[in-house]
């Protein structure tokens, strides 16, 4: 038996002790392990003793969570007393149908600026379809969604065009945008740095490695300065030290104002997470 299978049962035995539901404590053991399995980590590494680290989640999470939607709302004890902006996004009452099935059904959630919201659930709940919604490219079938100020969209996989240079990328962005090819060049290489990264001028994107390509999707989000990020696991193929500094960075912008919707398999640090989406269990077939 591997140290994470061995973990994985430590962990969901110790969240059952706890109080949690055993179906739910199994699914977030092994969502848990498949974000440390992300960031290219082991996972007593990455969140610690499975012990400890299931008090953390027993406390951090309301209650059981549901199959469809439910939006629980997650105090960040670091914040507490910290004043919220407006609201940026409002969800209610948002649901998908594809044909016969459901993808979501009845999704809330207030997300001021400067707050961060981490959308989980397992293969299948409708992660990444909430945030093409929320991002405007795709409709709900039935509730609203209200949208104030500037959206940037990470996509889980990268949309960078290979026969360009980063450099030609924040042009590209820039110009979008409205913003002069010599402002978003130096921008973007601005943004790189708070990844540990620097683009090479010589590297066309289909010659980066895949997480460098993450970065330079990042970047692109940022680029324009948005009011609201919406990421969706946008760490594929991050190393741990790029994952540590992806999670920072989420953390900085919110500090700076801006609201983050972040598709996540399970943040390791829930208490500095101020609501949490979650979405089930997911299709079962």
């Amino acid at each position: 038996m591997s140290a994470a299978v061995r973990w994985e049962g430590d962990l969901a035995r110790a969240l059952v002790a706890l109080g949690v539901e055993p179906a739910q404590a199994a699914r977030l053991a092994q969502d848990s392990v498949a974000e440390a399995r992300d960031a290219a980590a082991a996972p007593p590494d990455l969140y610690g003793p499975a012990t400890v680290y299931a008090r953390t989640l027993a406390g951090a999470l309301r209650g059981p969570g549901q199959d469809g939607a439910a939006a629980a709302s997650v105090p960040a004890a670091s914040r507490a007393a910290a004043p919220r902006g407006p609201v940026v996004l409002r969800l209610r009452g948002v649901g998908k149908r594809h044909r016969r099935r459901v993808v979501l059904d009845g999704v809330d959630l207030e997300l001021r600026a400067g707050e961060v919201a981490a959308v989980v659930g397992a293969n299948g709940s409708g992660k990444s379809t909430l945030l093409r919604i929320c991002a405007g490219l795709a409709r709900a079938s039935s509730g609203r969604v209200e949208r104030v100020g500037s959206v940037g969209y990470v996509p889980q996989e990268d949309g960078v065009v290979g026969q360009l240079t980063p450099a030609e990328h924040f042009e590209l962005l820039g110009a979008a945008a409205g913003i002069g090819a010599g402002r978003a060049r130096s921008t973007g290489e601005h943004l790189a740095t708070r990844l540990s990264w620097r683009p090479d001028p010589r590297l066309v994107a289909e010659r980066l490695s895949g997480g460098t390509r993450q970065k330079l999707n990042l970047v692109l989000g940022e680029l324009h300065a948005p009011d609201l990020l919406l990421l969706d696991e946008p760490y594929q193929g991050f190393d741990q030290g790029s994952y540590l500094d992806f999670w920072e960075q989420v953390y900085a912008w919110r500090d700076a104002g801006k609201a983050v919707l972040v598709v996540t398999h399970l943040l390791h640090e829930l208490d500095r997470v101020d609501h949490v989406v979650d979405l089930g269990a997911g299709d079962p077939r």
